[in-house]
């Protein structure tokens, strides 16, 4: 009875993440959370229409799939294999995510990354290194944009799903608890989508830590750091170098707090704190009339989509809008830029990690970034993304269990994790390189636990052409306008100071 539950609540979810599919660009800021999701490769995304009620039966060579609503039943393996090769066990995949709350604009890729997966695995099982062919199957579970439920889901995943890895992206609100349950669990886990020193900060004090069970592939502050700077020291813009700062009483909002302020006073920059602000307030008055009263030409800071649109529409009603924008998380969505305006997003920059144009493809079918983006829009019918970057952990982890001889061995696998040395979609991932402190170097290790990739500066401007890797001329296009540490990235343009500036 406690399993048939526990397949229920995961059953449910599902429904969220098809939804997350269909989510029209405004309405994402409002939808709420439900429970996770449980997705047989075999079945696909058909068993997530049968939460709702449909029903679909998939059938490849080595077995049958049934889907039916609040239950879903794998009969055999799921994928066609080759008859010369043993059949191993299933191997289970687990995938944590925020596809609803404040934090669903990093979901909205994963309906897709997901679907790639399980192309991959209907295409044929993974042969493992001990020559046996292993059908896979997904365990998606949503974290509703909630730290403390992703810890709990994430226990679900590895005690009761028992899944082989644990994969999670999305801020340190999933990737903390997802490295702290797999430690303390002993789950093999690989993790991405967060300032890495962040993580690090809130596994343990000290970064330079080697953890056993998980491993992280993302920047960190410095390069954040770097990528700002860049930005408001380019000749093309001119400000009076005063800068009101954004940063939430959160995690990630006191480390830009801690790692900005030295270099940003040492490059002639005057830093005006808007304060320790609780995200989710309504009214930001207070802070939009100090930045304004002290002529704060450019505006740094770090907030979720709902709570950076409030702020905007009253720096707007206040008559304060200034002549550079470097906000991080808001502008890393397509939707959510759509979501203030056609006009009002405009010139608005952000630290950016992912992009058409760089020179990386994928180790699962060979497919160029661009590639990839038309491919996500063809499918989607929405703009790319940069989330698609979450491709990247099922590459890895397919990678990890390709070099295993013993797929019951968990220490075998975190072995092989730590020892990854691969070409990914967001470039080299090198485990094997030594730690090198203060590095920003793409594929190299900056912590034991971490490979570091890549951090540009982007800024979202009207678009006007249908780009090589769209499929269509979307209503902004972001564009590569610093990128000092991804020498792989070719600088798009020059960055321009916001149109709708309040300072001329």
């Amino acid at each position: 009875m406690e399993e048939e539950t526990r397949r229920e609540a995961e059953d449910a979810g599902q429904a969220g993440l098809a939804e997350r599919k269909g989510v029209s660009r405004r309405e994402f800021l409002k939808i709420a959370g439900v429970a996770g999701a449980a997705v047989g490769v075999g079945a696909g995304f058909g068993g997530l229409l049968a939460a709702c009620g449909e029903e679909e039966t998939t059938t490849t060579t080595a077995g049958a799939t049934t889907t039916t609503a609040g239950v879903t039943t794998t009969v055999g393996a799921t994928t066609t294999v080759s008859t010369e090769a043993e059949m191993g066990r299933e191997l289970k995949f687990g995938f944590l995510a925020p596809i609803t709350g404040p934090l669903a604009g990093f979901g909205t890729a994963d309906g897709w990354c997901v679907d790639r997966w399980k192309e991959y695995a209907a295409a044929g099982s993974l042969v493992t290194a001990d020559g046996k062919a292993h059908p896979m199957s997904v365990v998606v579970r949503d974290t509703q944009s909630d730290a403390n439920f992703a810890g709990t889901v994430a226990a679900d995943l590895i005690q009761n799903t028992k899944v082989d890895i644990l994969m999670a992206a999305s801020t340190t609100d999933t990737t903390i608890p997802a490295a702290l349950q797999a430690e303390a669990l002993g789950c093999p886990c690989v993790l991405t989508d967060s300032p890495s020193d962040s993580l690090l900060r809130g596994v343990g004090p000290d970064p330079f830590t080697e953890y056993k069970w998980w491993r992280f592939v993302f920047w960190d502050n410095k390069a954040l750091m770097n990528a700002s700077i860049a930005l408001y020291t380019d000749p093309a813009l001119s400000t009076n170098k005063v800068v009101g700062c954004l940063w939430p009483n959160t995690l990630e909002g006191n480390d830009r707090r801690a790692f900005y302020d030295a270099p940003l006073k040492d490059n002639g920059f005057k830093i005006v704190d808007g304060g320790n602000f609780t995200p989710g307030m309504e009214d930001y008055g207070t802070i939009v009339n100090l930045f304004k009263s002290e002529g704060c030409e450019i505006l740094q800071g770090l907030m979720f989509p709902p709570d950076w649109a409030n702020f905007w529409r009253q720096c707007y009603q206040t008559g304060y809008i200034p002549k550079v924008c470097d906000i991080g998380i808001q502008t890393l969505f397509p939707t959510t830029m759509e979501a203030l305006g056609l006009q009002e997003g405009i010139g608005i920059c952000g630290q950016s990690w992912w992009h058409p144009t760089s020179p990386y493809k994928s180790s699962l079918t060979g497919e160029t970034c661009a590639e990839l983006c038309v491919e996500y829009e063809t499918r989607t019918g929405q703009q790319w993304t940069q989330p698609i970057e979450h491709y990247m952990l099922f590459e890895w982890a397919v990678d990890v269990l390709k070099r295993t001889s013993n797929v019951d061995d968990k220490e075998e696998v975190m072995k092989n994790i730590a020892s990854t040395k691969m070409d990914t979609i967001v470039g080299p991932i090198d485990f094997t390189s030594p730690v090198t402190k203060g590095s920003t170097e793409v594929g190299k290790r900056n912590f034991p636990n971490v490979v570091a990739s890549l951090m540009y500066m982007g800024q979202w401007v009207k678009g006007t052409t249908q780009q090589p890797w769209s499929t269509k001329v979307w209503p902004y296009e972001l564009l590569v306008v610093e990128p000092s540490d991804a020498p792989m990235l070719k600088k798009q343009a020059d960055p321009i100071i916001l149109p709708a500036t309040t300072f001329k």
